[in-house]
């Protein structure tokens, strides 16, 4: 095995080599901390695929990497009868770097040869997972580092069913992948990929069946057409990918007064208006709330690079913007789909909505007021798109899917997140709640009145390299390594570790959790209250989920409070000493 330095000097020397790429390495010939930094491992390719930051070395996002691992995947497709024919569907979101990562894919699929279906303009996540399925493809890839800032990019795995690869088949594909040269790969240039039929443009026939079938998901789609001009709404892209399928569904349906933010509307991958491209952070809302004090809108809708997290942020009663949780953008679209279902005769009694383990139970509760079941999946969204494909194999109907992390999906046409489809339903709601004297805050407090009040809070611990990595698994292991009585004097019940697929209570009884394997590690506390702490499966980043419930806001604060201060006291002194 070769160390870091030799891999180095070979990466430097190495003729294919993009001559950028070889600059950027001579610049750092005599800095040997950050040749490690770039060397001494390979970027990990999980559930989330690939992802990293721009530039030269195995542990950075470059064509290299982008070749190597295509190389992998196409020699794992190659195993599949009819893969080849079937082909890979490919977007591309605006990312630096995005365009030619996905066409480059594309041409190493195409020397290996697999058709590759690639979308000519970027796209999102969304219409991805669609086309895969509608297009009747093995497989899809997505070039994207979502909401990560503009210094990333990735490059995500789908499979047949539309959703991301799970744990296992990431696992085979990164067997395939190791085995690849980063330098010696079998590719065409695009003339000959499409004289041959191997590269093939997604045509606008694909958009239009994607739309389509996000239409079927308007429970009210009289009144929008009827009454959908009377509200005004502020959208901001942030510089992605969803500009043009949000406003033009947005049209289709009858919303007639959407509002785009003009400095954010055109594609950029340096997002020079945002220090991040995130829909869960208030700063990428200061632009959409000026433009929504001057044209009087109530609601903002902002989605990410991709496409796949939709943002929302409403007037309060002092009319001041509040950026809401993706635990209450959740809680109000599955409020909403089941109570107009319900209002209307159409909710089914096998209906189903799933969610992760480390999103709120607030949705629990509106489930049980409706008679419908809920489940918990591990934190991914490929786990929510097998419960989708499990839908359909016992005839059970899939109504609505999503994360605390702003990824929400109605339906399933698509099978990953769906911020375009879920950016719809919001409009949708606040016509219908429009129609009766309510704005989706009065909705959201009245909704804490019949549920309760839940309240989540998130805490993210971000470390650096190779080191932090050590010091979140150091971390992980030790809270393991024996019983916690409390937090902040709030007694836990039990804990459950995932990594071992076992739930342990507190007279040290045990049994089994019907999940797969994972290192989680979550807490239920007396009172409903939970703790959660989970190292991130793409960056050197541990993150702290905590929830609680109680009769009024006051009482779940408290509650918060003290268990997110111990806590986060106890955490910070594993990860800094």
């Amino acid at each position: 095995m070769q160390s870091y330095k030799e891999t180095y000097i070979r990466w430097a020397n190495e003729s294919r080599l993009e001559p950028a790429l070889r600059e950027e390495l001579k610049t750092i010939a005599h800095d040997n901390r950050e040749i490690e930094e770039r060397f001494y491992t390979e970027l990990a390719f999980g559930t989330a695929g690939l992802r990293g930051i721009l530039g030269a070395g195995t542990n950075r996002m470059n064509l290299p990497v982008v070749r190597r691992a295509t190389q992998g995947l196409a020699d794992y497709l190659n195993t599949f009868e009819g893969a080849r024919s079937r082909g890979v569907a490919i977007a591309f979101d605006s990312r630096n770097r995005s365009d030619a990562f996905a066409l480059e894919a594309a041409l190493v699929l195409a020397g290996n040869g697999i058709k590759a279906y690639l979308f000519s303009t970027l796209h999102s996540v969304p219409q991805l997972s669609f086309a895969v399925r509608h297009l009747n493809c093995v497989a899809g890839i997505v070039i994207t580092a979502s909401h990560n800032p503009p210094e990333y990019n990735g490059y995500k795995v789908y499979w047949e069913d539309g959703g991301q690869v799970g744990p296992e088949q990431a696992s085979e594909i990164l067997n395939y992948i190791q085995l690849a040269n980063y330098f010696s790969q079998e590719s065409l240039d695009r003339g000959e990929a499409e004289k041959k039929g191997l590269l093939i443009s997604i045509g606008p026939e694909v958009d239009e069946a994607y739309y389509r079938a996000v239409e079927t998901q308007l429970l009210s789609p009289e009144l929008l057409k009827e009454k959908g001009g009377d509200v005004r709404l502020v959208y901001t892209p942030l510089h992605g990918s969803g500009y043009v399928p949000v406003t033009m569904l947005l049209k289709r349906v009858g919303i007639g007064h959407v509002e785009v933010v003009p400095e954010q509307q055109e594609p950029n991958g340096d997002f020079p208006t945002v220090t991040a491209p995130n829909p869960e952070d208030p700063k990428a809302f200061a632009l959409a709330s000026l433009l929504a004090d001057r044209c009087g809108a109530d609601v903002i809708l902002a989605t990410d690079p991709d496409a796949d997290r939709l943002g929302v942020a409403v007037r309060n009663r002092e009319g001041r913007f509040i950026l809401l949780t993706g635990n209450q953008i959740g809680s109000l679209l599955i409020h909403y789909i089941l109570s107009v279902r319900s209002q209307k005769k159409m909710l089914p009694k096998d209906g189903l909505v799933v969610k992760s383990i480390v999103s709120t139970r607030m949705a629990d509760a509106i489930c049980a007021a409706y008679g419908i079941e809920i489940r918990e999946v591990l934190t991914g969204f490929r786990f929510i798109s097998e419960q989708i494909v499990e839908c359909e194999r016992t005839g059970k109907n899939f109504l609505f899917g999503f994360e605390e992390s702003y990824g929400f999906l109605a339906g399933s046409a698509c099978r990953d997140k769906d911020a375009i489809c879920s950016a719809m339903l919001m409009a949708e709601a606040s016509v219908y709640y429009r129609e009766q004297g309510q704005t989706l805050y009065d909705v959201l407090m009245n909704m804490y009145e019949r549920y309760e009040y839940y309240k989540e809070a998130v805490k993210s611990y971000t470390l650096s390299g190779k080191a932090g990595i050590e010091k979140i698994e150091a971390a992980m292991e030790r809270l393991r390594g024996g019983w916690t009585e409390e937090f902040g004097g709030i007694r836990v019940l039990y804990r459950e570790d995932f990594s071992m697929s076992v739930r342990q209570s507190r007279d040290g009884g045990e049994e089994s959790i019907a999940l797969p394997a994972s290192n989680v590690l979550r807490y239920s506390l007396e009172g409903g209250g939970w703790l959660c702490v989970r190292p991130s499966g793409t960056e050197p980043k541990l993150k702290l989920y905590i929830g609680a419930n109680a009769p009024d806001e006051k009482s779940v604060d408290c509650v918060l409070e003290k268990v997110l201060t111990c806590a986060d006291g106890r955490l910070a002194r594993l990860l800094y000493g």
